[in-house]
């Protein structure tokens, strides 16, 4: 059952409103508006505030950002205080901004200086749309991820995250996008792509700068390549130290 906003409610209302205005007022004259009123210089007892103390200046940063917080918080009050006293002056006190129906008195005596009704209270409203960035991060890294355009196989911002991550990160082989993972050389995504050749021959065939003298590589690739017997079955293998006894 929601309670008729009486005359005696109202005054009451408009007490709380004038003590809290009182107390806000006084408190920011007090400390000198949370101690903005003081310089930087004056804050940290230096000389200058590029002294050899660099920490003692984050501190200090840290503590003016918040003392900035708090004076705009209680300025933000203040200015809902006096906007309650001058809707009582004019007679609206009391009405929803939005729907202007009768905002219960319970809410009123919770918070004063309320405009709105739990309905219509900005707070309570569900967010529509969303931030312009997601459209940039869907789908997985964004504009640049170029794998669903067809004949793609250019250098896209997957790629580029790739190399980046090949440096390392603070995951460890446990959280890597792979079951099979035992050590931190091959934790990037999708580790076991080609990298800088299509096909796993280009990585180990070599020549001379005419195309000539042919050699091989003997890399991972190698060796997978002929343990899963691709291509030509003349390759020849390693030679191991039992070979030369």
């Amino acid at each position: 059952m929601t309670l008729p906003l009486t005359e005696e409610r109202l005054q009451a209302l408009r007490n709380r409103l004038l003590e809290d205005k009182t107390d806000i007022e006084s408190r920011k004259r007090q400390n000198g508006h949370f101690g903005l009123t003081n310089s930087f210089r004056e804050s940290t007892g230096e000389l200058s505030s590029n002294d050899n103390h660099p920490a003692d200046g984050g501190t200090e940063m840290f503590e003016r950002g918040k003392d900035i917080a708090l004076e705009e918080n209680e300025t933000f009050r203040l200015a809902r205080i006096n906007a309650a006293l001058e809707r009582m002056d004019k007679g609206t006190y009391g009405l929803c901004d939005t729907c202007g129906k009768p905002i219960p008195v319970e809410r009123l005596e919770a918070l004063p200086e309320a405009t709105r009704c739990m309905e219509h209270t900005p707070r309570q409203q569900e967010k529509e749309g969303f931030p312009v960035e997601e459209s940039f991060l869907h789908p997985p890294f964004g504009r640049t991820s170029m794998d669903e355009h067809e004949g793609q196989n250019g250098f896209d911002g997957e790629d580029a995250w790739q190399i980046v991550e090949s440096w390392g990160t603070s995951n460890s082989p446990a959280m890597a996008e792979g079951n099979d993972m035992d050590d931190y050389g091959h934790m990037e995504i999708e580790a076991d792509e080609n990298d800088s050749y299509v096909e796993p021959l280009e990585s180990f065939l070599a020549t001379d700068i005419t195309g000539h003298d042919v050699s091989i590589v003997r890399n991972r690739a190698y060796r997978q390549y002929l343990e899963n017997h691709e291509g030509d079955p003349l390759l020849e293998p390693d030679e191991t130290a039992d070979d030369w006894s």
